[in-house]
């Protein structure tokens, strides 16, 4: 069984804190087209680090769903580039912003409803 929340302890930022922290540095580096895409190479370094405090909580969830979405969106990215020297990335490159701030907004929905991302299959 999935533990909604850790216990608290009353040191630092609570679990749920640190995800929305995260989530916003990744939707701030989409908005910014690149430009702040620190913003998004710090979310995923803030996922890695606080993914083992997440273990056995619907956060861990959150966190792998940020660490996937980075990965193979990164690797879309790359093909994508590569395929634009063959005018073929264009459209592939407008398909992976629309899949990358869907999968922000559905993790971010998932969150505020105390879910994970996607539902137990």
């Amino acid at each position: 069984m999935i533990e909604v929340s850790p216990p608290d302890n009353g040191n630092g930022l609570s679990m749920r804190t640190v995800t929305h922290v995260m989530y916003g540095l990744f939707a701030l580096g989409l908005i910014s087209a690149g430009f702040l895409g620190l913003a998004t190479v710090a979310a995923v370094v803030l996922a890695y680090l606080k993914r083992a405090d997440a273990a056995g909580t619907v956060y861990a969830a959150h966190m792998d769903w940020v660490l996937r979405t980075f990965w193979w969106g990164l690797l879309w990215l790359v093909l994508s580039l590569i395929a634009t020297l063959f005018y073929l990335g264009w459209p592939a490159l407008l398909v992976l912003g629309v899949w990358l701030v869907y999968r922000v907004i559905r993790g971010w929905l998932g969150l505020f409803a105390g879910e994970p991302p996607t539902p137990d299959l």
